[in-house]
């Protein structure tokens, strides 16, 4: 059988190869609804998605999202309003939104907060009007979320994708929360504890991710390829606010 070019049925491929973190074309952001009844449409034409980043602290969720952005994937990453202090590097709109307990509050009165938890004694949520947005353009939603953040979303969004980030053992967790020099004592002890805890949880997710040392770009492209295999479904996610 003939194996040449001008025997092969498929048209010739031109362009750049694809970069090693972008998303196939097919999936990427920024198209039209595809009619119903079309299923040659429905397949060529992926709804954007919720994505949830979660896991214990000291995982490496503010990492993992980070190097995400790095790579220029063209997702939106909503950026959480918090009332925790800065940390070192930290920029204030890029990272989170630092706000005083009051600022927090008044975001609460006038509902502006798709979820909100106090973790580790402190305020966070998720603005409304971010994810709303971003859904409409037709761009995926990453959300960095604890354990508790997740579970809420998982309330309020069933269709949400839920991703829970571990380390390659317990051992190499404890090492990064002491590593962070943040906490007192107590306040590590408590990590530790709460920690622990937020592993057993590991059930309610949908998809598990090791986040090992050394190995970041790696646990960013397994998420990427969560997010291709979740855009190829046939029973297309959903999501209303």
């Amino acid at each position: 059988m003939s194996t040449t070019a001008e025997n092969n049925h498929w048209p010739p491929c031109e362009g750049k190869a694809e970069e090693p973190f972008a998303l196939p074309a097919s999936l990427r952001p920024g198209r039209q609804d595809p009619p119903a009844d079309d299923p040659f449409a429905l397949a060529a034409q992926p709804q954007p998605l919720v994505v949830v980043i979660s896991g214990p602290s000291g995982v490496g969720k503010d990492a993992t999202v980070r190097r995400m952005k790095e790579l220029g994937l063209p997702f939106h990453f909503v950026v959480t309003a918090t009332t925790r202090p800065r940390r070192p590097g930290e920029v204030d709109g890029v990272d989170y939104h630092f706000l005083t307990h009051q600022q927090f509050q008044e975001l609460l009165e006038r509902d502006e907060l798709l979820e909100h938890a106090i973790v580790y004694g402190e305020h966070k949520g998720i603005p409304k009007e971010q994810v709303r947005r971003a859904l409409a353009s037709g761009l995926d939603v990453i959300m960095r979320l604890d354990v508790q953040g997740a579970a809420t979303i998982r309330k309020l969004m069933p269709d949400a994708v839920l991703i829970f980030l571990v380390p390659s053992s317990e051992e190499e967790l404890i090492r990064r929360l002491e590593q962070r020099k943040t906490e007192t004592p107590e306040g590590l002890a408590t990590r530790i504890a709460t920690a622990r805890q937020e592993m057993e949880r590991i059930r309610e997710f949908d998809y598990v991710v090791v986040n090992s040392d050394c190995h970041l770009d790696e646990t960013v492209e397994q998420i990427r390829a969560i997010i291709i295999a979740e855009k190829c479904r046939v029973r297309k996610r959903r999501f209303q606010i």
